[in-house]
This record gives structure tokens, C-alpha cells and sequence, in this order.
């Protein structure tokens, strides 16, 4: 006879157990705003490691990783060049900081040029 492991570990400490599955984890928001809140994004450029070329930086986004790639494609878009996004970051190629802010604060993010 196989019994259950989780009755096995509430008879070991006297304890009943409940088979009930647990409550609902809700879901998260779903636009990158929202999941963002009231936080600062912040865009810097930097050329470090890259051979001299420049790129843009978005920082400090707080948005899950469908969300960020969604938020990256439309900068990339908007800026009419490539670039990347994982890690809470999004790459635009090239200097496009104030492009960047204008469209990050058209669509309701707080954002500054570092």
C-alpha cells in the first residue's frame, strides 16, 4: 500500500493535512507601465566594451521579460535601428537618447537622460 507523502509528513509531526490546492497566485498587470508604477527609467549612452560604437541604454525597467521585448520593439521602431532586450535592459544601437525619453514619456513612463 503507497500512501500519500504529504500524509506521511503530517502523521510524522501530528499535523492534518489539507489537500486543498493552494489559492491562486493573481496575475501581474500586463502593461509595461503599470508594472513599472511610479519608478524612474533612466536612459544613458555608453560605448564601453563595444569598440568604440555607441548605444543606447533603458535602465532600470521593472517588467517581465515578454513585456521588456514588446517595450524594445517598439523603441527600435520608433528609432528606425536594432537592438536587443533582456535582463531588465533594452540596447537601441546608436544615440538615440532623446528619441528614447520622448517615446518612453508618450507612453506614461517617468523617464531621464543620465
Amino acid at each position: 500500500m503507497t500512501e500519500d507523502w504529504k500524509a506521511k509528513l503530517g502523521a510524522a509531526f501530528n499535523v492534518e493535512v489539507n489537500d486543498e490546492p493552494a489559492e491562486p497566485v493573481a496575475e501581474q498587470p500586463q502593461s509595461a507601465v503599470a508594472q513599472q508604477g511610479g519608478a524612474m527609467v533612466n536612459v544613458l549612452l555608453d560605448k564601453k566594451g563595444r569598440n568604440g560604437k555607441k548605444v543606447t541604454l533603458v535602465v532600470d525597467l521593472k517588467c517581465d521579460e515578454e513585456t521588456l521585448k514588446d517595450l524594445a520593439s517598439t523603441l527600435k521602431k520608433r528609432c528606425g535601428v536594432g537592438g536587443s532586450a533582456r535582463g531588465g535592459e533594452i540596447l537601441i544601437q546608436g544615440d538615440f537618447r532623446t528619441q528614447v525619453v520622448a517615446q518612453l514619456k508618450e507612453m506614461g513612463f517617468k523617464a531621464r537622460i543620465i
